[in-house]
């Protein structure tokens, strides 16, 4: 670009000092035909109007370095800025595909859940009917062991009046035979003492 306006300023200077006019002579004739003190005036006015575009060219020249330094420097961010856009579209698509991901494991874990859930409820019932179950059954221990206990201490008082009573017999049996063995005993004795004694003799 620059180049280019160098040449378009050649061109101009050149135009300036050798184009034709319409009958084929060239400016230099001219400038020739008018007296000095006007050709020095327009010599100073065509330099200060030459030193304007110069100055102009240089300042264009100027933006046009600094445009272009712009250009390049929007075209580096540009650059800059789709290489970050492919890599964050990358992962956004990863982060997407871990999102789905992750619903789908929460969806997993939620029907787990409710189904621990549902599973808890039926173990808490089922604990609930075998705790009154064990309740009851404890209960009718308790009172299966009363009515044995109860049982036992009856049969332990009739055994008890029992052995008293066979007891109370056993002494009167016992008293009897005593009874009954000590007059037969005696009467023995006493018919043997009369046995022995000598008998009468008859005259």
């Amino acid at each position: 670009m620059l180049n280019l306006h160098l040449e378009v300023w050649n061109d101009v200077e050149r135009g300036r000092t050798q184009s034709p006019n319409k009958n084929g002579v060239l400016l230099q004739s001219q400038f020739n035909k008018k007296t000095p003190s006007k050709l020095h005036l327009q010599l100073k006015e065509e330099e200060h109007v030459r030193q304007k575009l110069a100055q102009k060219v240089s300042e264009l020249t100027s933006d046009l370095y600094l445009k272009e330094a712009e250009l390049l420097y929007c075209h580096s961010q540009i650059s800059r800025y789709r290489s970050e856009a492919l890599l964050l579209a990358r992962e956004a698509g990863s982060l997407k595909n871990h999102l789905a991901e992750y619903e789908y494991q929460f969806e997993c874990q939620s029907k787990e859940l409710a189904a621990l859930g549902l599973e808890k409820k039926t173990l808490r019932e089922e604990l609930e009917v075998t705790c009154q179950e064990k309740e009851e059954l404890l209960e009718r221990w308790m009172e299966e062991k009363r009515e044995e206990a109860e049982r036992i201490n009856k049969h332990n008082a009739a055994l008890e009046r029992w052995n008293s009573y066979a007891g109370r017999l056993n002494k009167r049996l016992y008293s009897r035979l005593r009874q009954q063995t000590w007059p037969t005993t005696k009467s023995q004795i006493i018919q043997k003492d009369l046995g022995d004694q000598p008998s009468p003799k008859n005259d």
